[in-house]
């Protein structure tokens, strides 16, 4: 069983390092004064970083639209489900067995 960790203090403490951060966070709970906590700045990202994250994100994934009976889809969804994934993302999983297991054959 957990033990119950004493509630953080209001304003956080200064830390030095992440690790001195980390280690008040081990031991503190922030749940009773989540609210109350300053909110944070977004991270700044190098532009190096930045474009290498929206190149890759251009290049994930593109639409593509495929006709289905509606049993189709419902059955899908219905697995997905079962499997606590989206349907989309069951039907991508499945096509990439499919093209894996195609180019195995050849």
């Amino acid at each position: 069983m957990k033990k119950k960790l004493p509630p953080a203090k209001i304003p956080l403490p200064k830390f030095r390092s992440d690790k001195e951060a980390a280690e008040y966070l081990e031991t503190h709970s922030v749940a009773e004064v989540w609210d109350q906590l300053p909110e944070s700045q977004p991270a700044k990202l190098s532009p190096s970083l930045a474009k290498a994250i929206r190149d890759r994100h251009t290049r994930a994934k593109h639409p593509v639209s495929i006709r289905l009976v509606p049993e189709q889809i419902e059955a899908a969804k219905k697995i997905a489900a079962a499997k606590s994934v989206g349907y989309q993302t069951q039907l991508r999983m499945w096509i990439a067995e499919g093209i894996r297991r195609e180019a195995k054959r050849r």
